[in-house]
């Protein structure tokens, strides 16, 4: 199931908006490629704190 506008899995709750927002574009294009819902929540996570942790030490 994709999420939008402000629809996101319950894992990522608690996590900041900035993160929260790319990591269910991550998931979604995840689900897009075949993945399992289960799947693409963790990877999406788990991209998305690869991306801004990579973003803050290219600064």
């Amino acid at each position: 199931m994709p999420w939008y506008h402000g629809d996101y899995p319950p894992s990522y709750k608690n996590q900041p908006v900035k993160l929260r927002e790319k990591a269910v574009e991550i998931a979604n294009a995840l689900l897009k490629e075949g993945a399992q819902e289960g799947v693409a929540i963790a990877t999406g996570l788990k991209r998305a704190r690869e991306f801004f942790h990579d973003h803050e030490h290219k600064k």
